[in-house]
């Protein structure tokens, strides 16, 4: 489980979007949340577009492997597609808050890893969320003072790339999933394979 947690703006969902272009066996956790669906957002493409009792239903009922409030609306990761890829042998990435990210090291540590993306400046963080357009300069505004607490929470997480330049924190992130995967207790059959040369 690859987490992948910033500041709003600071480039998570663009990087998510390039390494699943690139790397075939990772794919995407689709959050469900309760916040309303932006112009050119696609209900079970981008987020499951839900309202919030069906949301605590599904927390009640234990399908959420994580969840939280966040600007007042809530996010949660459904459990069973996760567990399908995971028993698949695909790699899951999770484009998720800092909140999510303590749930899952808290239920799966030897399953997560985890990268923070800082901006490269405060100003430069506000010029990505102006370049959006999708958010009012109320939610622009309420969004760089979350700024603030978000990035305290950098230490958390097991990587930190500053997103100065899109092309070199991409290649960082693939560099951190390539290295991951080659842990010996991510190689399924390692064991198997070395007793052939002991025999």
């Amino acid at each position: 489980m690859l987490v992948l947690s910033s500041p709003s703006g600071a480039g998570k969902t663009t990087i998510a979007r390039g390494l699943l272009e690139k790397d075939p066996n990772l794919e995407l956790s689709i959050s469900v949340t309760t916040r309303p669906r932006r112009q050119g957002e696609r209900d079970g493409i981008d987020y499951h577009f839900i309202d919030e009792p069906h949301f605590l239903e599904m927390i009640e009922r234990g399908e959420l492997l994580e969840h939280a409030r966040v600007y007042g609306n809530l996010y949660g990761t459904p459990r069973e597609p996760v567990d399908t890829a995971l028993k698949a042998g695909r790699d899951v990435l999770f484009d998720i808050d800092w909140q999510g990210a303590q749930q899952l090291r808290g239920s799966a540590q030897a399953d997560v890893v985890s990268v923070f993306l800082l901006p490269p400046a405060v100003a430069e963080l506000r010029r990505r969320l102006e370049d959006r357009a999708r958010d009012t300069a109320d939610d622009i505004a309420r969004r760089l003072a979350q700024v603030a607490d978000d990035v305290t929470r950098w230490p958390e997480y097991d990587y930190v790339i500053i997103n100065e330049a899109l092309d070199t924190s991409l290649a960082q992130v693939r560099s951190v999933l390539v290295a991951e995967r080659l842990r010996w207790r991510r190689q399924p059959g390692l064991f198997q394979f070395v007793e052939r040369f002991r025999g």
